[in-house]
């Protein structure tokens, strides 16, 4: 209590002495840490002496006939040749192998319009392995020439005469639409592309009976028999039962293909079918005759 008091009155308090021990500095050991240093300069120079080390080897390898190529093998190939796609590849035997670029030669066989995809790789010591990946035709579109359609969509290449024309025909659709706008172009031609399938699935009315698949940006996809080429109007969708409705009544329907304008199968759960003008007006006019007659 008297020490409170003092220190209301203005008295400072006695110094307290702190409880540490006050240390003793060491002498350095100049010996060890020159050792240490000598340690550890030892090992990062035998480090990079390995290191360039093998580089020099790594080197020597390289320039040496151990890394050249002595073999291009083409594997999953079935349309183009072997000996055509390691041609188009230009890659000459005795090489180095690590000269080459890889992602070039890759580009140089793709410009085969049959190959869609060309991964080429290195086999050591000496062999470069080319897996391609070909386009597959599901449909030939008539542009200004006639070109192959892949299953995605996609317009590859441009037919000749030694190529087949068994696929479906797709129409309706031109070269300028596809340039100014691909994706949408595309999506059509994937949207007949379906349909084909689904038509190729059926029994009473399938790809035999179809001349070709048109694309119409307005309506939708229409479908002309091969008999008489009338319009059978799909729509964008829901083909499985269009279809379904189609096939019931088309056995009666075939006999009279020649006198129908279109069948129309965009109204739910009915099929519309108009009778051509001119066949009823020629029909009318028969029938005027014999009353006269």
């Amino acid at each position: 209590m008297n020490d409170f008091k003092h220190n209301l009155k203005g008295h400072k308090p006695p110094k307290v002495k702190l409880n540490k021990r006050k240390q003793e500095k060491q002498p350095r050991d100049w010996r060890k840490l020159l050792h240490r240093l000598l340690r550890v300069s030892l090992f990062a120079g035998s480090a990079t002496l390995v290191l360039a080390g093998a580089m020099l080897g790594l080197q020597l390898l390289r320039e040496s006939d151990y890394f050249t190529v002595r073999n291009v093998r083409v594997i999953a190939q079935t349309r183009v040749s072997e000996q055509e796609i390691a041609g188009a590849s230009d890659v000459r035997l005795g090489v180095g192998i690590f000269d080459l670029d890889l992602n070039l030669i890759g580009r140089k066989i793709e410009e085969n319009p049959w190959i869609a995809r060309a991964e080429v790789v290195r086999s050591l010591p000496d062999e470069i392995v080319i897996k391609v990946t070909e386009h597959q035709p599901r449909a030939v579109i008539q542009l200004d020439y006639l070109y192959y359609v892949s299953g995605t969509g996609e317009v590859f290449k441009l037919l000749d005469g030694g190529d087949s024309l068994d696929y479906p025909i797709i129409t309706g659709i031109d070269r300028q639409y596809l340039l100014d706008r691909p994706d949408e172009g595309q999506a059509w031609l994937r949207q007949a592309l379906v349909l084909a399938e689904r038509l190729e699935a059926r029994q009473q009315f399938n790809l035999a009976d179809v001349s070709e698949i048109q694309i119409d940006l307005e309506d939708g996809l229409v479908v002309h028999t091969r008999q008489h080429g009338v319009p059978v109007r799909f729509g964008r969708d829901d083909f499985d039962s269009k279809l379904d409705r189609l096939e019931r009544i088309y056995t009666e329907l075939e006999p009279r293909l020649t006198a129908l304008h279109y069948i129309d199968l965009n109204v739910a759960d009915r099929v519309i079918v108009k009778v051509d003008p001119k066949y009823a007006a020629g029909r009318n006019e028969k029938q005027g005759r014999k009353g006269v007659s």
